[in-house]
């Protein structure tokens, strides 16, 4: 199990290649947040990671994160749910998480807002969107996504933040990039209608290059932080 100084190593080289990736391509210093995927991980890693500064953290499980984060209060942490949403988990995410990432449904839109709980701010809304058509992948297609968005700032309790994407890898560095290049598309003119979105989340350990190339404002790296992901 990796010790304190391998994780704050990892963290450590993970923020300078995000700042030299940000210099590269003329990205604002400190444009693309780091959002540190522990899924499968202990919290003592997680509190590690805390000690040297990283406070986002991306959970795939909803009831492992909530685990974690009940567990883990006393350090005030952010932390985004990633990936599909099951009906009968929407309440759960929608008490103890801080960001969903990402919703396909208007059901579960609707859903995440009615249960989002009195007295917790809005809770923080991206939108997957299956870019390839993937039949095996969650997210809406591309042409639905500006009713889905719709349905989601009509939500009391949501906060309508941007989208996000898993896609398939490509055979190139050039058809990778040209990949974000249409989500950062979509991304833009998801703006025009809802100006307050400022969130393309995109990008993880194998391919952050190309997505901070073509406008990612967060990437999820989990194995170049922690490690090959226990089974």
């Amino acid at each position: 199990m990796p010790g304190t100084t391998t994780i704050a190593s990892n963290l450590a080289q993970t923020l300078d290649a995000i700042s030299a990736l940000e210099q590269q391509h003329q990205r604002a210093n400190g444009s693309v947040e780091l959002l540190a995927v522990s899924k499968r991980k202990p919290t003592d890693l997680i509190r590690e990671a805390a000690a040297v500064g990283q406070r986002r953290f991306g959970e795939n499980y909803a009831e492992e994160g909530v685990q974690k984060i009940l567990e883990l209060q006393d350090l005030a942490l952010e932390w985004h749910y990633i990936g599909h949403v099951q009906s009968n988990k929407t309440r759960l995410i929608s008490t103890h998480y801080d960001w969903v990432q990402g919703i396909e449904r208007a059901k579960i839109a609707e859903r995440l807002g009615a249960q989002r709980p009195t007295g917790l701010p809005p809770l923080n809304v991206c939108l997957q969107v299956n870019i390839d058509g993937e039949a095996t992948k969650s997210g809406c297609p591309p042409e639905q996504l500006m009713a889905l968005a719709d349905t989601v700032a009509a939500q009391n309790n949501l906060v309508l933040r941007g989208i996000m994407a898993i896609p398939a890898p490509r055979d190139s560095a050039k058809a990778q990039q040209q990949v974000f290049s249409e989500l950062h598309k979509l991304y833009i003119e998801l703006q025009l209608k809802h100006p307050q979105i400022d969130t393309l989340s995109m990008g993880m350990s194998g391919d952050m290059g190309p997505a901070i190339a073509e406008g990612a404002t967060m990437v999820r790296i989990g194995t170049a932080i922690f490690g090959k992901r226990d089974t």
